[in-house]
């Protein structure tokens, strides 16, 4: 049984995963860091979520192996996070049903 995969692959693929790994590292740090500054709670939820995009965005490409994916995972993926952010919306259109009733 042969492998395709000759040692300097599994080296650049190692070095890849660890460069991955040093980064989301740093990230939590950099959250932990901010944590501090006590900034005001828009602007704190605004970068923690900034940061975790940063960080999702990584595992995803690289860990889950979406950066070498084709084209009809991508647009899986974004009819995913498309009804995701539907669902997370529903509560802010329908807030206010019922409001003119008890007036």
């Amino acid at each position: 049984m042969t492998s395709d995969h000759t040692a300097a692959d599994i080296d650049k693929h190692v070095r890849v995963y660890i460069t991955v790994f040093v980064a989301l590292m740093a990230l939590t740090l950099i959250t932990v860091a901010i944590s501090y500054l006590h900034l005001p709670l828009p602007m704190a939820v605004t970068v923690a979520l900034l940061v975790a995009t940063v960080k999702g965005t990584l595992v995803a490409c690289y860990f889950m192996h979406l950066i070498s994916e084709k084209k009809l995972i991508y647009a899986v993926l974004g009819l995913t996070a498309v009804f995701f952010v539907a669902l997370l919306a529903l509560p802010v259109f329908t807030v206010h049903d019922g409001y003119w009733i008890h007036e």
